[in-house]
């Protein structure tokens, strides 16, 4: 069974109230104020049965321009739209700017309603079906069916029901229930006893009694504890149902008219958008760079900048690329329709298409960019994909990060991800947790620049055994996970771009230098070690052999050289700046141990009489071998580490 919505649109005063109630018995103006002017102000709801058991729910809208913005919060969840022109006046101002926005959303399915056929003869009849039928010639209503109707006697409303029946069974597509469920709110109020409720239009996917969603742009979990689906209690509601949603750990006065619903970390709240903009021929206004407008897409409205990508300045009838920069945060995806209407006085100008709703902040004239966009406009899923992994390959997004992107479902991105691959076109770094993507092209040109790096630091640092990974990290991938850093750079070493020893990266085929500089200072730095037994050296002793040397060197050479020796094992560091050959510990460790094999513990008092050294070096030796879990200390004495 499709799930569809019917929805009004029309000028003030034609009847689209009067004919809902005629469809449905119901009385879609909610508010006093409405009733005791006798026009819509706000959306009203209703539904009604077809022949066919289906049950339609129907959407009604405000006529009178100043409340457009209303009508505008009601269209996104449209399906079939009912034109309704009054048969004694034909077409008015705000039909036309209806039937502009309509077409400007993409709606492709209508029918329009004559009304008050009643209060005209037939010759008037005729002139105003010819009227209407010139001004919707290029519009998507030009071959839509016209029905004439009376609400009041009831004449035509049998017929147009049965053909919205014909309609919604033949030529109106049923909406994704499998992709991540949105629903923009355009009501929320609380009922006592119940809490906080809201009402909308689910416009993707499904919703189940008991999910844990997340309401956006203000980044609330919330759970769902009930859904009514046209006043009956339902455990699930699909794309292209009205629901009314009983929701818990949410306040009505957090809620407002464009916030959405939809599974938490799904989406991404955005001060940007990337469009195709269309303005209307009929538009009196031309829009200048940075003109200050009003958007509208889902039921949000906010204000905007316009920055102009490919034109100095749009004219009625023309189209462009252009970035919207947003007064406040919003939540969308890519393909939603959006309008535009004009800062001061309010009136609509134009509207699109959302190429790109999370995007880097852009700069006019630049080809390479309008290029990016048209691939993203006109292109398939996967090559918009390609386009977005390439666009955020210094981040390396995760599949799940790239879901949130473009508010897809993992599993929708996942198909596209694979077929890239495939292609070659991306290389994919899966980890247990979610897989990383990065385009082949960026991956090929951080490559060439680490290795260029690293050949530099080499040639610069002969004495070094090479560059810390953790450097590389800081330096490259300062925004990536360490596990994902690990996976690249352990691909880098499988494809012989680098190697590793330690923590230490060195291009293929570089070796320390051993010349005769590194020989006289190793010989020093061992001499000293030798003569100062458990006494120890410092490292302003050993930077002080350049004193002895018949040739000078610089103090960067020896700690290069000591550091060597150190990662050779040649020399151990047991403190801060104190270090000993290996020999020395090794012996120091061979006493150690012995001793506490015969005696099960040692005091720093017998440790320095075991070594005849002094108390000071006993102590920084029996720390050191505590650090390496050698020993551990018991009060004053020390004792073998017994592994568990």
């Amino acid at each position: 069974m499709k799930n569809i919505i019917v929805g009004t649109a029309g000028h003030i005063d034609h009847g689209k109230t009067t004919l809902i109630k005629a469809l449905s018995g119901k009385d879609t103006d909610r508010w006093e104020e409405e009733k005791k002017r006798g026009i819509t102000i706000d959306l009203g709801f209703a539904y009604f049965d077809l022949p066919n058991n289906n049950r339609i729910g129907i959407i009604d809208v405000p006529g009178h321009e100043r409340f457009i913005k209303n009508m505008l919060a009601g269209v996104i969840g449209m399906d079939l739209v009912l034109l309704v022109i009054a048969a004694d006046e034909g077409i008015m101002p705000q039909t036309e700017e209806h039937i502009n926005i309509l077409n400007l959303l993409g709606i492709k399915n209508g029918i329009v309603v004559l009304t008050k056929c009643d209060l005209v003869d037939s010759d008037w009849l005729e002139l105003v079906k010819e009227d209407i039928k010139d001004e919707l010639k290029d519009t998507f209503l030009a071959e839509s069916p016209v029905i004439e109707v009376s609400s009041v006697t009831g004449k035509g409303i049998d017929k147009l029901i049965d053909l919205i029946q014909n309609m919604t069974s033949d030529t109106v597509q049923e909406r994704d229930i499998y992709t991540i469920p949105r629903l923009p709110i355009d009501r929320a109020f609380t009922i006592s006893g119940f809490g906080t409720v809201i009402t909308g239009t689910l416009i993707s996917g499904q919703i189940k009694k008991g999910d844990e969603l997340e309401i956006y742009p203000i980044n609330k979990i919330c759970k769902v504890r009930n859904i009514q689906v046209h006043n009956s209690d339902v455990d699930i509601c699909f794309a292209g149902q009205r629901a009314a949603i009983n929701l818990s750990n949410i306040k009505k006065s957090e809620l407002y008219r464009g916030c959405v619903i939809a599974p938490i970390n799904s989406m991404k709240n955005t001060m940007m958008l990337d469009v195709k903009v269309n303005l209307l021929k009929s538009s009196r206004r031309i829009v200048e760079n940075r003109s200050r407008l009003h958007l509208y897409t889902g039921t949000s409205e906010v204000l905007c900048r316009i920055v102009l990508l490919d034109k100095e300045r749009l004219s009625p009838g023309e189209s462009c690329y252009a970035q919207l920069r947003l007064e406040e945060e919003i939540a969308v995806r890519r393909g939603d329709k959006f309008i535009l209407r004009f800062y001061s006085p309010m009136e609509t100008i134009g509207g699109g298409e959302i190429i790109e709703p999370v995007p880097n902040k852009k700069s006019r004239a630049d080809d390479n960019l309008i290029e990016s966009l048209k691939v993203k406009e006109q292109g398939s899923h996967t090559d918009v994909i390609e386009n977005i992994i390439k666009e955020n390959s210094a981040i390396i997004p995760s599949v799940n990060e790239l879901a949130k992107i473009t508010a897809m479902s993992a599993e929708e991105i996942g198909i596209n991800v694979s077929e890239l691959e495939e292609q070659g076109k991306i290389t994919i770094i899966r980890l247990k947790s979610d897989s990383y993507i990065w385009h082949k092209s960026y991956e090929k040109d951080i490559e060439a620049k680490i290795v260029k790096y690293i050949e530099d630091f080499n040639n610069k640092n002969p004495y070094k055994s090479g560059i810390k990974k953790s450097e590389i990290k800081s330096k490259f991938f300062s925004k990536i996970k360490q596990n994902v850093f690990d996976e690249i750079i352990n691909n880098m070493i499988s494809n012989a771009s680098l190697a590793q020893k330690n923590d230490f990266l060195f291009i293929i085929g570089f070796e320390l230098k051993k010349d005769d500089k590194y020989n006289s200072i190793k010989g020093k730095i061992e001499n000293l070690a030798s003569v100062s037994e458990y006494n120890f050296v410092k490292l302003s002793q050993i930077l002080d052999i350049d004193k002895e040397l018949k040739a000078p060197v610089d103090s960067i050479s020896i700690e290069d050289i000591l550091m060597s020796m150190i990662e050779a094992g040649e020399v151990i560091k047991i403190a801060d700046d104190t270090f000993s050959s290996n020999t020395i510990i090794n012996n120091a460790k061979e006493l150690l141990i012995d001793y506490l094999q015969k005696n099960n513990k040692i005091s720093a008092a017998e440790y320095r009489d075991l070594l005849d050294t002094n108390r000071k070096s006993a102590i920084t030796l029996l720390e050191y071998f505590d650090n390496c879990k050698l020993t551990k200390r018991v009060e004053n004495d020390r004792v073998l580490n017994k592994p568990n």
